[in-house]
């Protein structure tokens, strides 16, 4: 074996290793807080965001549109992770 080649068994060469910026990691941690938000919502009636900071606040609010946006994001982010499989 070549001193340039990758070893047999090196999981790089063989899957292609994605690198995740800033803005899908931020996307990521929004979507797994509200995730387990909407979980506590299913399973036991209880609304975290709405509990922290009021039923229908502003902030409250801003925090579902974000939690929403990092949803359409996660779409985009499937699309762009699938393309990069093929």
């Amino acid at each position: 074996m070549n001193e340039n080649e990758a070893p047999i068994n090196d999981l790089e060469s063989i899957v292609p290793v994605m690198r995740l910026s800033v803005l899908d990691w931020i996307a990521l941690v929004v979507l797994i807080v509200g995730g387990l938000n909407w979980g506590l919502v299913g399973i036991l009636n209880f609304d975290l965001i709405g509990a922290a900071f009021g039923q229908g606040t502003s902030i409250a609010r801003a925090i579902y549109i974000v939690v929403g946006l990092a949803g359409l994001y996660g779409i985009f982010f499937a699309v762009k992770l699938a393309g990069q499989r093929r």
